[in-house]
């Protein structure tokens, strides 16, 4: 029987495919393309009223790079709020490996990469679901998103092992980023209401309806909501923010010049520290020195002056070997906080002269500048002739330097017969205990890390005229968090940086961030139930204003109404062995 016509379904398909392939949208060809490689028209096909976006694999691709968005966005996160402890990430890994390398600017910069691509492939996946588009996304994108997530999960394992107490710096950023977060958090969800308006409007199923709209606001009221459960010590009445902390150089100004040497200390002074911080040991002849690091391979040459001793104790070298070493060169080659260049040629020649100085040369500097002193003392290892008489030896050196009220001793061996010996040394605990027993120990100050911050366990201590000094902050925001939280002083790297700070970088009072909160959640409320209504009577046909043009037949999605009238059928030829008639469209009025 000869076919004269088409079936309306099979027509309106031919139809729109005519029609969409020669149809010009520069914007969805560029998005498209760079999502799925598909810049010709014909490749793509629009979602259908009621149809899903994707398919099955294409929805498991698209749920994929949103868990990669969110789990490469909280590893960016942890470890840029990291770079306070940069240094001893650096020189962690010099100790394992052997050598030096900024392994942590390297991971920074790979971890913005990886999540500068995920954000830029998750925009595109948005766009085209704003224009109604179905999503294909290309091979090379998948292997992409598997490699960024691997990487990931990899690094926030490895370091959540190795260096977990970063975790901890993690929760304190939260205390001052918190508010700005969960601005950022509700623009975007604000944003997002575009897309799943669209969607919730032309789906078919009111399973899928349910769904999507109940996920959508279940995570937008919680965002709501977040602040109920949001501390920060730097949001405070007015008149309640206390003095800055006070500035201990950690190894003097180690960004200026080679640590743990008189030029070091000599420029903490310079940029205005108030105390100076330093370890020490005591040379095989009983020297007390200054060394940070339980060899001498990471701060001098003595892989070149004694090159079968690299890992032997420093404190196994005589006091005459140890001058022979030089302790400044390592800090011009390796540049550890990356400030040699802003070194004038004259800072560089003397940095590069720089050998260990003595406890005693030390305290000269303190002595002179009338700044505090704070140093860590290391028992010599078994077999050192002064293995017993360390702190006696260091005691000596002390009191014949400077005066006993500058000194903040930290040492918690013997310390009550120190105290017995020279009571008016400042006595300073590594670590926190009850009230009664620091009065017990004669403590007067603690020396904490920065971790522990506390507003409240630092004002305990300070009610009973107990002080709180933090170690060792270099960030800006932390030095914030630690002025808002009440802490006297802090140890810095950085101290030429913070010096210059007069005012935290945030500080709001409960009602300002009341009103920011207020404001922020009512103006994305507004914003988003407009986005609503908009698809909503769009998806109605119903015109927003006089003489816009007429709706379509199915909404924004069938951009042609499809009906008989609109073709002529030409035949072509006659099958006489089929006996049928080949027609084809010929013309479309619109």
């Amino acid at each position: 029987m000869p076919v004269t016509r088409l079936k309306l379904g099979k027509l309106k398909v031919v139809r729109r495919q005519l029609l969409q392939r020669y149809e010009h949208q520069p914007f969805v060809s560029c998005v498209a393309g760079l999502y799925g490689c598909q810049w010709r028209r014909y490749q793509r096909a629009r979602a259908q009223p009621g149809e899903c976006c994707c398919s099955k694999v294409e929805c498991g691709s698209f749920g994929l790079l949103i868990l990669t968005f969110c789990l490469s966005f909280v590893f960016l996160y942890f470890w840029s709020e990291a770079q306070n402890d940069y240094d001893d990430f650096d020189w962690f890994n010099f100790g394992f490996l052997g050598f030096w390398f900024p392994w942590s600017l390297v991971l920074l910069v790979v971890a913005a990469t990886l999540f500068t691509y995920i954000a830029l492939l998750l925009v595109l996946a948005i766009c085209l679901l704003s224009e109604g588009q179905r999503l294909y996304l290309h091979w090379s994108h998948k292997a992409g998103i598997v490699v960024t997530l691997a990487f990931s999960v990899t690094a926030t394992a490895v370091l959540s092992d190795l260096w977990s107490k970063e975790w901890k710096t993690l929760l304190l950023s939260l205390q001052v980023t918190a508010p700005f977060l969960h601005l950022a958090a509700v623009a975007l969800m604000a944003i997002l209401s575009w897309p799943i308006a669209l969607h919730f409007f032309r789906m078919n199923k009111k399973v899928r309806q349910v769904a999507v709209l109940g996920l959508y606001l279940s995570v937008l009221f919680s965002l709501y909501l977040v602040p109920l459960g949001m501390y920060s010590p730097c949001i405070k009445e007015p008149g309640t923010l206390g003095p800055a902390p006070t500035l201990i150089g950690h190894r003097g100004a180690p960004m200026l010049a080679p640590e743990n040497t008189v030029m070091s200390f000599e420029k903490a002074v310079e940029a205005g520290g108030e105390g100076l911080e330093t370890d020490i040991t005591i040379s095989y002849d009983g020297v007390p020195f200054l060394m940070h690091d339980s060899t001498l391979r990471r701060t001098t040459n003595v892989a070149e002056v004694f090159p079968n001793r690299t890992h032997l104790d420093a404190s196994m070298f005589t006091w005459a070997e140890l001058q022979q070493l030089n302790a400044g060169d390592w800090f011009l080659s390796r540049d550890p906080f990356g400030t040699v260049s802003s070194l004038s040629e004259m800072d560089r020649y003397q940095a590069q002269n720089q050998s260990i100085p003595s406890l005693a040369q030390f305290l000269e500097v303190a002595a002179r500048s009338g700044r505090l002193v704070l140093f860590d003392l290391r028992r010599p290892p078994y077999g050192h002739p002064y293995t017993q008489l360390y702190i006696n030896t260091t005691l000596q050196v002390v009191r014949a330097h400077i005066k006993s009220s500058q000194v903040l001793w930290l040492p918690s061996e013997d310390r009550e017969l120190v105290q017995a010996v020279d009571p008016e040394l400042q006595q300073t605990s590594g670590g926190k205990a009850s009230i009664q027993e620091l009065a017990d120990a004669h403590i007067i100050r603690l020396n904490l890390h920065y971790s522990t911050m506390s507003q409240q366990q630092i004002s305990k201590y300070q009610s009973v005229n107990i002080s709180t000094n933090l170690y060792v902050i270099s960030q800006p925001w932390l030095y914030t968090l630690a002025w808002c939280a009440g802490a006297q002083s802090v140890t810095t790297n950085s101290i030429h940086i913070l010096s210059n700070i007069d005012k935290p970088l945030f500080l709001m009072t409960p009602e300002q961030y009341n009103l920011m909160w207020i404001l922020t959640d009512a103006v994305s409320a507004f914003f988003i139930i407009a986005v609503f209504i908009f698809h909503w009577w769009r998806e109605r046909g119903l015109p927003f204003w006089s003489g816009s043009r007429q709706p379509h037949e199915n909404g924004p999605y069938s951009k042609f109404r499809t009906e008989l009238i609109c073709v002529r059928w030409v035949p072509l030829h006659s099958d006489s062995s089929a006996g049928s008639l080949i027609s084809l469209p010929l013309a479309f009025n619109q």
